[in-house]
């Protein structure tokens, strides 16, 4: 089996987070770290009315899933975060994937997939 350490960043609506969290977990991805943030892409904001007056809005909020893998094929982490995203409608998400160079673990010196 490969040393390699590898991240995934998801971005997707607040909506998607208890689903996504529920097939990530059935296939063995327990750790992660979720952020609410905002952001904005392709559908670039939207507008809602404030006492009669539209505002645009730019940014619209999302959250982050931030997940560290090395036993779990990358292949099977992103094929089930597609089936559980994908809706075809803009929105839906981006994914993003980086090698990791190196995991410590503060607590007790552990390196490496150790550490995870």
């Amino acid at each position: 089996m490969s040393d390699k350490i590898t991240k995934v960043d998801i971005l997707t609506s607040e909506s998607k987070l208890e689903d996504l969290m529920d097939a990530l977990n059935k296939i063995d991805i327990t750790g992660m770290t979720v952020s609410s943030v905002l952001g904005c892409g392709v559908q670039k904001g939207h507008k809602e009315y404030y006492r009669g007056t539209a505002v645009d809005i730019k940014l619209l909020p999302k959250v982050k899933i931030e997940i560290v893998i090395a036993n779990v094929p990358l292949e099977k982490v992103l094929e089930t975060a597609k089936a559980v995203l994908h809706t075809g409608q803009i929105g839906d998400g981006k994914i993003f994937v980086y090698d990791v160079e190196n995991v410590i673990r503060i607590s007790d010196g552990a390196e490496g997939k150790a550490a995870l």
